[in-house]
């Protein structure tokens, strides 16, 4: 009776992994656009993590498909509503380095721009962020210095250097009460270069709770 038991079981497994393996072979060789169709389908439904590898598929098979730079983007923006910024930026940088020479790289370095802006979510704990985005934001500003997206990524610009000036202070007051004088000269210079008039900032509001760690 078990014998015939483990029989059946092993009949049924391999029934089992079959129709998988059947299944996994329909998923290979199939036309860009099958592969571009369902992508899209996967992130309608936020299902994001099988976007990304179906889009792998599409880089994997169709190299040179001209949907690919469309499905990069999408899926780049796709992870940006969900603030997934890490992510996106990927994206982003993937299109920037394999289309270099496209017509929409200003577009992508702005999307980038602001998906790192908006990734900016704690003021006293990003200072590297903020460095990295006004480096990429200086960048963009010399070499695109006609592009629609200007005016969007110097409001950017400002912002990020209002959140420095403000952190340096912060920095600055910390060195006054520890009474260091120099440290706080040297900060608050530091704080003049990002905003000239710190005193014209307004600070950004924190909840209490956040406020005792910061």
């Amino acid at each position: 009776m078990i014998y015939k038991k483990l029989i059946l079981l092993a009949l049924s497994m391999l029934f089992i992994m079959g129709c998988s393996t059947k299944d996994m072979e329909q998923e290979y060789n199939k036309p860009a656009m099958y592969w571009y169709n369902k992508m899209l389908k996967s992130i309608s439904n936020v299902q994001l993590d099988k976007a990304d590898d179906i889009l792998t598929s599409l880089q994997s098979e169709h190299r040179n498909s001209p949907l690919l730079p469309s499905a990069i983007l999408i899926i780049a923006d796709a992870h940006m509503q969900e603030e997934e910024y890490e992510l996106a930026n990927y994206y982003y940088d993937t299109y920037i380095k394999r289309y270099a020479n496209q017509s929409l790289q200003s577009y992508v370095r702005y999307l980038k721009i602001k998906s790192k802006f908006m990734a900016f979510k704690q003021q006293y704990r990003e200072q590297k962020l903020i460095d990295d985005t006004l480096l990429e934001i200086n960048t963009f500003l010399y070499k695109y210095p006609n592009s629609p997206y200007i005016y969007l990524v110097k409001t950017m610009q400002s912002r990020l250097y209002m959140s420095k000036a403000i952190l340096d202070k912060e920095i600055a007051d910390l060195y006054k009460r520890k009474d260091k004088p120099k440290a706080y000269e040297i900060y608050m210079q530091k704080a003049k270069k990002s905003w000239q008039n710190t005193d014209v900032i307004q600070p950004v509001s924190i909840p209490w709770y956040r406020g005792i760690f910061e």
